[in-house]
């Protein structure tokens, strides 16, 4: 069993890297939880203040690629007196292996989270084979 000390949430964490953005403001790396069962692999990927018209899902050559942006929340007429939260974008990549059927995976948003449902390829079923004489 883990200890409490192993389990402390993880703040959110601006990425930063060797690559070069190509829009301006903060871009963000979301926290994911993957699971396994026999069928399928579910993902999810906690992005709290992304609306779906502003999330994009793409599949390229075995890279799922995950990108949503969070639009500000303070109206045309009000001012910021304490930003605690921060607002950019955020963007994920996963390498999908051969396992994953990627014409069936599915997307859900909900309250924050994205849960990607990433069937496995169904196994030939065993059986038996006849022999025919001839």
């Amino acid at each position: 069993m883990a200890d409490q000390k192993d389990l402390q949430v993880r703040e959110k964490q601006e990425v930063t890297g060797p690559s070069e953005q190509t829009t301006a403001g903060p871009v963000f790396s979301p926290d994911v939880d993957i699971f396994e069962t026999e069928k399928e692999i579910v993902m999810l990927a906690d992005m709290p203040g992304v609306k779906a018209e502003d999330l994009t899902i793409d599949l390229d050559d075995n890279r799922l690629s995950i990108k949503g942006d969070v639009a500000p929340f303070e109206g045309t007429n009000e001012e910021d007196i304490v930003t605690e939260y921060e607002i950019g974008q955020y963007v994920r990549q996963f390498n999908l292996s051969e396992v994953i059927d990627q014409s069936k995976i599915e997307a859900k948003l909900e309250d924050g989270v994205l849960r990607l449902t990433l069937p496995k390829m169904e196994k030939a079923t065993p059986r038996k084979i006849t022999v025919k004489a001839t």
